[in-house]
């Protein structure tokens, strides 16, 4: 019996597990490491002890003082979350050799299916059809090489320990093998602790679907239908949905029984995910099996009326599955985002920092946020960048997409880069609407979804500063020593001030004069109203930290004023130079001061939040000098290699 339960993670999946064990009457531990120390995991549990270090190296990866930490707080189970070592073999046997209840599959299936290569070396002798490659223990180069020529290009390189994106690279031409290859192996090695890989061939617009099932200690097995996964960048998902569309009932039941079909035959128990590619003829391929709670698994939930967390703990305790195979419903259809601080516009590149303003959208029929932040929090450069995940529920699937695309326009985060524009371009789309899916969803409509930095109008720059004079202190509508900052409700009539410069992004304006007569702000809704040609328009701005924000074409813009001498000055003193695009570590240092390189040479390379960045040469010259050293954190904007042009 499970009393007391142990969550070895953090974020958003310790506190999705802790609302499960809190309603089940189950007391909560947390672990956390020391930047995590205010996290809302930590808050939200009965019980919190610290692991110290920051890095997942030295803190969420330590084996023996997470064990120590469930012995000191009297849990008699583990739940390992996702990522980290819930796909750890020796991790779930450390536990079970100090009687403690690993809330996950035996070792032995992780051994089984936790390795890709291993996993594929056995469906190959189970008979199922498996996408061509080398899943072997030679880890040279060479052999990789000889991989790639006898599969043909392009390959995808993948950690044969991994999941989530981390360790995996897809290779064109033979000339990048080399470099990827190095880089794959380093982020599995930081990742997972296991730098082991396989190559295979990289197939074409298919569909990553894959099947939710479950195994319970006395030889009962189901799935739980199906997820569409396909809509994906750096690999790693962004948008699931259940069921897939498009899939016959013939297909569901034959990728279904072949998933149980796997789980079976390594002994499986608990909650795994098997997954397959799947090709416009209805072909379905092997491709690996997650044994561990997915990330996706709310939606899954809320087409079936279960809870999946619920039904590990009890099958971890010894209980049979609380449903038979027809007896698990498929209810409506349900669509999942993952909210990420990332820059879309940059390739995805994590982003950290504060989060200034945090407003989750309305709760409601249909609706679900799992979240492991607040407003106030620090999204950190250790850690994966996933904020929230927001999940929509509906009779039909197009129910399902409206309701989510009105819960991300709810929704207002302020301080942090993220992609919840971008997750309303994709939900907004028209193929996607069509369901017209495929893991080129992304790169295909990259003009629609990525689309260059928005040109703001004259209607734009004149909403931004009578928005600034109406609310910013020190302007002379918005004074400490005005009448009106004392007002409780609205401001309006006031005066025109002139020599105003704002900057939103890239972009500067200057204003001789602006006339705030036709508007009024109230502090209490902050909210801005804007009459012109007999038209009231109404905007939502916010305040933080020196900045406004204007709620501008679905999206939140971050204005400052512009100071055009320090302005200069910075570009003076970073000329030439590269600096870092996000807040990180060195990992490596390609470069010498006086080294000569060619456009497009790796100086250096990054790593936050357990991805790799190469920082390259943007022309050919000289490296005049260095500014950082591996192994150092650096902070977004930092100066690290002065360039100097060829003689």
């Amino acid at each position: 019996m499970i009393n007391t339960l142990l969550i070895a993670n953090r974020g958003e999946i310790a506190c999705r597990v802790m609302r499960t064990a809190r309603e089940m009457g189950i007391t909560t531990v947390a672990v956390h490491s020391e930047v995590d120390r205010q996290a809302q995991h930590v808050l939200q549990a009965d019980i919190a002890i610290g692991l110290g270090g920051a890095k997942p190296a030295d803190s969420y990866l330590l084996i023996d003082r997470i064990l120590a930490a469930a012995h000191a707080s009297g849990a008699q189970a583990i739940h390992p979350g996702y990522g980290f070592l819930s796909e750890n073999a020796g991790f779930a046997r450390a536990c079970e050799k100090q009687g403690l209840i690993f809330v996950g599959p035996p070792a032995s299936a992780i051994d089984a299916m936790g390795s890709k290569s291993a996993a594929k070396a056995l469906m190959e002798i189970a008979g199922v059809p498996l996408v061509p490659g080398y899943h072997g223990e030679e880890q040279d180069l060479q052999t990789f090489v000889t991989a790639a020529e006898r599969i043909g290009y392009p390959v995808l390189l993948k950690a044969t320990a991994g999941g989530g994106g981390k360790g995996m690279k897809v290779v064109e031409h033979e000339a990048e093998l080399a470099e990827a290859l190095a880089s794959a192996q380093r982020e599995a090695q930081s990742s997972f602790g296991d730098a082991r890989m396989l190559v295979e061939k990289y197939v074409l617009q298919p569909r990553h679907v894959e099947i939710q099932v479950f195994a319970d200690q006395h030889g009962n097995a189901v799935y739980l239908h199906e997820r569409d996964c396909s809509i994906q960048r750096r690999h790693q998902k962004v948008v699931e949905e259940a069921p897939a569309p498009g899939l016959s009932p013939a297909l569901r039941q034959a990728m279904g029984e072949a998933a149980v079909k796997a789980a079976q035959a390594i002994g499986y128990v608990g909650a795994g995910t098997v997954e397959f590619l799947l090709d416009a003829r209805g072909e379905f391929f092997f491709m690996e099996m997650n044994t561990r709670l997915q990330v996706e698994h709310p939606v899954t939930e809320a087409i079936t009326g279960q809870d999946l967390v619920a039904w590990q703990l009890r099958v971890a305790q010894g209980e049979a599955l609380p449903l038979t195979q027809e007896q698990i419903p498929l209810n409506g259809h349900a669509i999942e985002v993952r909210l990420y601080a990332e820059d879309p516009d940059q390739d995805f590149l994590p982003a950290s920092g504060t989060l200034e303003v945090y407003r989750e959208p309305a709760p409601g029929i249909g609706r679900r946020v799992d979240s492991g932040v607040a407003e106030g929090d620090v999204v950190s450069p250790f850690y994966d960048p996933m904020i929230a995940k927001l999940i929509a529920w509906g009779e039909t699937r197009e129910e399902a997409r409206l309701r989510l695309l009105a819960m991300l326009r709810e929704t207002v985060i302020v301080g942090v880069q993220t992609n919840l524009k971008f997750l309303t371009r994709i939900l907004a789309h028209p193929a996607f609407a069509q369901a017209d899916l495929d893991t080129g969803f992304i790169p295909r409509h990259a003009e629609q979804l990525l689309p260059e930095p928005e040109a703001f109008d004259d209607g734009f720059w004149s909403t931004a500063a009578k928005a600034w004079l109406l609310t910013m202190p020190g302007t002379s509508a918005a004074s400490a020593s005005s009448p009106w900052t004392g007002l409780s409700s609205w401001r309006a009539g006031l005066p025109a001030q002139s020599r105003l410069h704002l900057r939103c992004g890239e972009l500067e304006q200057p204003f001789a004069a602006v006339d705030v007569t036709d508007c009024s702000y109230s502090p209490d809704t902050q909210t801005l109203l804007i009459t012109e040609a007999q038209q009231t328009r109404r905007y939502s701005v916010l305040i933080s930290n020196g900045a406004l924000y204007l709620h501008w074409h679905h999206s939140w813009r971050r204005i400052d004023r512009f100071d055009p001498i320090a302005e200069v000055e910075h570009s003076h003193q970073h000329a030439g130079g590269l600096q870092a695009p996000m807040n990180g570590s060195v990992v490596r240092v390609m470069v010498e001061p006086g080294q000569q390189v060619e456009a497009g040479a790796v100086l250096l390379v990054l790593e936050a939040m357990k991805m790799e960045h190469s920082v390259r040469a943007p022309e050919a010259g000289r490296v005049k000098a260095i500014f950082c050293a591996e192994g150092e954190l650096i902070a977004e904007s930092t100066l690290l290699v002065e360039m100097e042009e060829q003689a």
